[in-house]
């Protein structure tokens, strides 16, 4: 009695292998973009707790040389800057999209980075 062994076709392992790389490669892209927002955010944060008491034109200028040094496009240096001196809060926040590329379409995400801190 002759049994077939599982697994021994080489296209099913190539198949497999495909699949898996594919899903590698196109993850990696989703992955990236919201690796690049949270890396944003968090520079929002640091800025926030270390230079709040700062004038607004030099917090917008460390956020926009993080928005260039990460790759972001153009609409994340468009940087909303709030100050409330009656509770000492200021809060900066920005909307973005970035295009993903998917097999067979390309994909639209909308990111709003935020933070608060006092001042």
């Amino acid at each position: 009695m002759v049994r077939i062994r599982a697994g021994r076709s080489s296209l099913g392992c190539l198949f497999t292998l495909l699949i898996v790389s594919a899903a590698i490669y196109f993850g990696l892209n989703v992955g990236e973009a919201y690796w690049n927002f949270y890396q944003y955010e968090d520079a929002m944060k640091q800025e926030l707790k270390f230079n709040g008491v700062r004038p607004d034109s030099v917090i917008l200028a460390h956020l926009w040389t993080q928005a260039d040094s990460l790759g972001l496009p153009e609409d994340a240096k468009d940087l909303s800057i709030d100050r409330d001196p009656r509770t000492r809060i200021i809060r900066v926040s920005a909307d973005y999209t970035e295009q993903i590329e998917l097999p067979l379409t390309v994909r639209v995400i909308s990111f709003h980075p935020h933070a608060e801190d006092t001042y």
